[in-house]
């Protein structure tokens, strides 16, 4: 009898859409390893739109992108930008609960 193969869980299925949004914009210039400039601009103004409307500085986008690129490379690799997901994900956790705390 062949193996059960379960569906993937919710996890699982947030990471293989993560990965593929990398390279679905890393891979617009042909090298889907790395996100040029254009490209997380390019990202970041499709993906994330809400931050970027909301920004009345500007060079703001060119500030992350130099904080981000840890090596300085004028790319972010793929733990580049998931340290980009992973702060975008813990401001939306802390507004979230601030917003629950101030419901009680």
């Amino acid at each position: 009898m062949p193996a059960k193969i379960s569906s993937p869980t919710e996890t699982e299925r947030c990471t293989e859409s993560l990965i593929a949004v990398f390279q679905k914009h890393a891979g617009r210039d042909g090298n889907n390893s790395k996100l040029s400039k254009a490209n997380f601009l390019t990202f970041m103004n499709t993906e994330l739109s809400a931050f970027t409307r909301n920004q009345k500085e500007p060079g703001v986008l060119d500030r992350k992108m130099k904080k981000l690129d840890l090596d300085s490379d004028g790319q972010l690799d793929f733990q580049e930008f998931l340290n980009l997901i992973g702060s975008v994900a813990i401001a939306c956790h802390e507004s979230f609960m601030k917003s629950a705390s101030s419901q009680k």
